[in-house]
């Protein structure tokens, strides 16, 4: 799974900001520290850091591909 090259991120203020190019999706995306976390992963496509804990983690991280799933942005 990775994300669409039609979404682009940067970061503002301490604040990732996703917006697409495509024409799916209209709009912008702010995320919090985990969501960019992991949207950054989805970009890199691998994962190199250890994460503590793992039910959080999980949460959050369907939490995440949900909204991206809804929107449009990834690619599986």
């Amino acid at each position: 799974m990775k994300l669409k090259d039609s979404f682009v991120t940067y970061n503002s203020d301490g604040e990732q900001i996703m917006v697409s190019t495509g024409a799916d999706f209209s709009g912008l995306v702010r995320s919090n520290k985990t969501a960019a976390f992991i949207v950054e992963q989805l970009k890199a496509e691998t994962t190199q850091e250890k994460i503590a804990d793992r039910t959080a983690v999980e949460d959050d991280v369907k939490m995440v591909l949900d909204t991206l799933r809804r929107i449009g942005a990834l690619d599986e």
